[in-house]
């Protein structure tokens, strides 16, 4: 068992952290870490928490909305 790199951050040879990097290359601060986190929940969730890091997901698409609608984009 590798608690470092568990094998749920892995899918058809493609780690999360390269999807992430990708994904959140032209995004600074709170988009980028937000952004970050609802990519590694909706990776993971059917292999670790389920119904727990899909209600992550939600918190944090709810926590970027209200980000970016205060900060008028």
């Amino acid at each position: 068992k590798d608690n470092v790199n568990p094998k749920y951050y892995k899918s058809n040879n493609i780690e999360v952290i390269d999807v992430i990097n990708a994904f959140t290359k032209n995004l600074n601060g709170v988009e980028g870490f937000i952004t970050g986190n609802i990519i590694k929940y909706a990776c993971r969730w059917k292999d670790k928490n389920g119904i727990e890091d899909l209600k992550k997901i939600a918190w944090y698409v709810n926590k970027l909305i209200d980000y970016l609608e205060k900060e008028g984009k």
